[in-house]
């Protein structure tokens, strides 16, 4: 199956070209712009294609503004919005045109992903606290929360609209510690470039990494040697499994479920300790690079006995937690996400295989070495926390079953191959992370270094469908909800 067909189109043909898709059933995934030459703006929309028939990606460059999209595909606004801020381009009939990436009162001297754009000059700005509706009636209260928040939760200000404890209406501000990282990728040669991807979002190194090195490779039409594909696979699916365990832990404390999360922060530490063994890292940095691995993994004798371990006590842990009736009450009808709302508004991952949609980048368009392996794909139709809190449950369980299937195929051989980029390539590259799909496009210039990345990463799809689950809920179960997402807010802000 060719897995990326590439079409230009006329900007008057977009908005078509995407209600049609979305008509058959097929899925927008993401929009971006970069300079194909100085000066003249390229727009690439990327969409999935019914019953998993490949992706495609409608080229084209628009000339003063561009019609948008979102009465097709809603989940979009945000990207319009990204490129209105990032590069200056305005989308007519918007429903929501209002800054997502820049704060309020932040006045850009030129866009700032324009390669004029003065280096080592900050950003002017002035304080402005607009951004958030405003609510007429008297009754309705207003608390904007954060963005410092208790224990180690990441950077957002949250501004609740609420009557008593029922919250009406939520209004995130995200993008406070906004680091430009699709910036800082023009002009890095492969090696520093593979490290940025890394730091992206620390839980989510690997996944990062991997779509990076991928979207690379497929650029410059490197085969990678089946023992490095065959790693990368083993190694994508350890940072799941420390994921998800951090994940339970979390979702306990939010219940108050302290020996939970204590048990839970356990497991997830004894995951990251075989991490560091195998590898050098907790969190699987500095393995990867285009064309294969850096190094060999060390010896995996040990590793199928040490997970068997841990898969056995992880079991009984969700076990203890299935059956601990306060801590399911508290997940049952919380914060429910509609099939539907998680369709149009982009949800990925666990969030949209809780919700009833069937979609795993393993499995439907398999990369690493997937194409082999047996993914499980979980899918329950409730689309609450405790769906989700399930769904976490058992592809962790699936996790395990996959590395133990790579450690019974693995052979030696090298694990890395020479990856040259050529001048003006280009690729898409994708993972399916713990929190979701996550996507690199990476463009090439004459010279073949690299002038545009664009990330798109889960926790951004799924901050966007968080707050529909918020509204017209319950003030005491918000934290709940929230937890039970597994949002980073790093991984958002990029």
């Amino acid at each position: 199956m060719k897995q990326i067909e590439r079409i230009d189109l006329a900007p008057a043909a977009i908005p078509d070209a995407v209600a049609e898709l979305v008509r058959s059933g097929g899925r927008m995934q993401m929009a971006y712009a970069w300079y194909r030459e100085p000066g003249q703006l390229e727009l690439r929309y990327v969409a999935d294609r019914p019953k998993r028939a490949g992706l495609v990606v409608w080229s084209t460059r628009p000339r003063g503004t561009m019609r948008s999209v979102t009465a097709s595909s809603p989940m979009m606004g945000w990207y319009e919005r990204e490129i209105s801020d990032l590069f200056g381009l305005a989308f007519e009939d918007h429903p929501e045109p209002l800054p997502l990436v820049l704060q309020p009162g932040a006045a850009p001297v030129l866009p700032p992903l324009s390669k004029d754009y003065p280096d080592n000059r900050p950003m002017p700005f002035t304080f402005d606290a607009g951004g958030a509706p405003e609510m007429s009636e008297a009754d309705v209260q207003r608390l904007p929360f954060g963005p410092i928040r208790a224990d180690v939760v990441e950077s957002v200000r949250l501004d609740f609209f609420y009557v008593g404890e029922h919250i009406l209406h939520l209004h995130p501000q995200l993008f406070l510690k906004h680091r430009g990282m699709e910036k800082r990728f023009e002009g890095a040669d492969l090696a520093k470039a593979s490290l940025l991807a890394e730091r992206v979002s620390g839980v989510g190194s690997f996944a990062h990494a991997l779509a990076f090195c991928q979207a690379v490779e497929r650029a410059a039409g490197c085969e990678v040697p089946i023992r490095a594909r065959m790693a990368r696979s083993l190694l994508a699916e350890l940072e799941r499994i420390y994921n998800h365990l951090h994940y339970l832990g979390h979702l306990a404390d939010s219940t108050t479920l302290k020996v939970g999360q204590a048990e839970g922060k356990l497991l997830e530490e004894r995951a990251k300790q075989i991490n560091g063994r195998l590898s050098g890292s907790r969190f699987l940095r500095g393995l990867l690079k285009p064309g294969g691995l850096r190094r060999d993994l060390a010896s995996l004798d040990w590793l199928g006995a040490r997970l068997e371990a841990l898969r056995i006590d992880a079991a009984a842990y969700i076990a203890r937690l299935e059956d601990s009736g306060s801590y399911i009450d508290r997940l049952v009808t919380n914060g429910r996400l509609a099939r539907q709302v998680a369709f149009d508004q982009g949800a990925t991952g666990p969030i949209e295989r809780a919700c009833g949609l069937d979609r795993d980048l393993r499995r439907d368009y398999p990369y690493a070495a997937y194409d082999g392996l047996p993914i499980d794909v979980p899918v329950l139709d409730d689309g609450d926390a405790c769906a989700r809190f399930r769904i976490r449950c058992s592809e962790l369980m699936t996790s395990f079953t996959v590395v133990q299937q790579v450690l019974s195929l693995i052979a030696a051989g090298p694990v890395a191959a020479p990856c040259l980029p050529v001048p003006q390539c280009e690729a898409l590259g994708w993972c399916e992370s713990p929190r979701g799909g996550c996507f690199y496009a990476v463009h090439f210039d004459d010279e073949a270094v690299l002038t545009r990345v664009k990330i798109k990463s889960a926790s951004f799809s799924n901050w966007r469908v968080f707050p529909f689950t918020v509204h017209d809920s319950n003030i005491m179960d918000y934290a709940i909800n929230e937890a039970s997402f597994g949002l980073t807010v790093a991984g958002c802000d990029r």
